[in-house]
């Protein structure tokens, strides 16, 4: 069977190539920070505190910070920064946080981590997380 045929793992290479290509543009554009993206890695991973107002709360919040609409609106700030030549510093932190993100979005899709459903913080649109029953909690009952 050809890797093609399959989504899951097109998605998942796909998430892996990306994560190396931020990888390589953080260290192309802000060379003296791209030591960021891994050590900031897991504060995307603070938009799961949604979860404390339950399953569908905690979706959309998590969702909302582990789709790649956000770095690449904040990767467009920080071309048109550039573009326009404004202060250096809000460039380079504009870059580098959408750099990270994207980053961090990358890697949890190449590690098969997708976008949650709201009936399950474990139930992704890639499927059920490893170790998870493929039925929903309704026909598991």
């Amino acid at each position: 069977m050809s890797v093609l045929t399959r989504p899951r793992v097109v998605l998942r290479l796909e998430g892996l190539v990306l994560a190396v290509a931020l990888l390589g543009a953080a260290v192309w554009l802000v060379p003296d920070w791209w030591w960021v993206l891994p050590a900031g890695f897991l504060l995307v991973d603070l938009s799961a505190l949604g979860y404390l107002r339950g399953p569908r709360a905690g979706a959309a919040w998590y969702n909302a910070g582990h789709s790649t609409v956000g770095p690449v609106l904040l990767g467009l700030v920080a071309g048109g920064l550039a573009v326009s030549g404004a202060d250096g510093t809000a460039q380079v932190v504009c870059t580098t946080t959408a750099l990270t993100w994207g980053f961090h979005v990358a890697v949890d899709r190449a590690f098969g981590y997708g976008l949650k459903e709201p009936d399950s913080f474990h139930h992704t649109h890639l499927g059920w997380l490893a170790g998870r029953s493929s039925r929903s909690p309704e026909e598991r009952a």
